[in-house]
């Protein structure tokens, strides 16, 4: 009853469709609010995850045009689990694609979280004349220090749950488990899926405890293999500081960054070196655990209400 309920409360789209095949894949792309209010382009996280309805509710949909995608292999899009052709460049182009292909020629607001900041952020510095102003959260800046939070940063507070990766892996933790959840045994990527597939989900409790799914289905592991597949490529980042490197291009563009104080997967620090970097920024530490939560949510949408509607 409370799953109905959940559903009959979310937004409905009023425009949805697919753009037109490019490089093997079709991006499903859906509309909520109102056709004619300013456009808020929305990046969703993981890589892997997917938009949902309930990413809009942050924004008074009578008011604005939130448009959503879910990028290559993810979710809706086609072919679910398509890793070839499947980059951070290309999840760019499809971003522009999609505002060319709805004929959104005024600026926009970009609105990401997590893998979804790194997107937004990477599409302002390559478009900086499209963009009005920034929504972010859960900053993700898929650098060298994110990449050494991942396993040595998060020994000092999850030790045992390291060492389980690393006794399963004994060598590269993400290109062992690449390889599982790649494979066609079911035991191995079922093995993949409730070890690091999971990890994140232990990083973000505080009695956790690893995953025990005893069978993926379709869409679960296509998202477990994009993000494995970005992950051991180094989210497709040409350099250590991608986003730092060019952010004078983006310094002047209104941000309000959100973030919880005691994030386990983001740490907070990425949050605070992106706001010093952006003069026209303003971050907000929610007194909060973990990656996402009803309190930074509410604060998300309070900010956008009072700031930058």
């Amino acid at each position: 009853m409370f799953c109905f309920l959940k559903k009959w409360f979310e937004p409905r789209a009023f425009n949805q469709g697919y753009l037109p095949e490019k490089n093997g894949h079709k991006v499903f792309y859906s509309e909520y609010g109102n056709p004619k209010g300013m456009p808020i382009l929305v990046f969703h996280g993981g890589p892997g995850g997917g938009a949902r309805p309930r990413h809009a509710m942050f924004a008074n949909l009578n008011k604005y045009r939130i448009i959503m995608f879910d990028q290559r292999g993810c979710n809706n899009s086609q072919p679910l689990g398509k890793l070839e052709n499947n980059t951070t460049n290309d999840l760019i182009d499809d971003a522009d694609r999609l505002l060319n292909y709805l004929k959104i020629n005024d600026k926009i607001i970009l609105r990401g979280a997590s893998w979804g900041s790194t997107l937004a952020l990477l599409f302002a510095e390559k478009y900086p004349a499209r963009i009005e102003k920034m929504l972010l959260s859960q900053i993700f800046m898929a650098d060298k220090d994110n990449a050494w939070w991942e396993f040595e940063g998060c020994r000092w507070h999850y030790p045992d749950f390291v060492e389980d990766l690393e006794c399963k892996a004994k060598g590269d933790i993400p290109k062992y488990f690449a390889n599982e959840i790649n494979s066609r045994n079911i035991k191995k990527q079922l093995d993949a899926a409730n070890f690091y597939g999971w990890y994140e989900r232990v990083c973000c409790s505080l009695n956790p405890r690893w995953n025990n799914c005893t069978k993926l289905d379709e869409k679960t592991l296509a998202e477990l293999r994009i993000f494995m597949h970005y992950r051991v490529n180094d989210f497709f980042m040409k350099s250590d500081c991608d986003i730092l490197k060019d952010i004078k291009k983006i310094k002047d563009i209104p941000t309000v960054i959100v973030h919880n104080r005691l994030d386990f997967v983001c740490p907070v620090k990425g949050a605070y070196e992106l706001h010093k970097a952006l003069r026209k920024s303003r971050l907000v530490i929610v007194p909060e655990f973990g990656h996402c939560g009803k309190l930074l949510f509410k604060t998300i949408k309070r900010i956008f209400c009072d700031e930058l509607s």
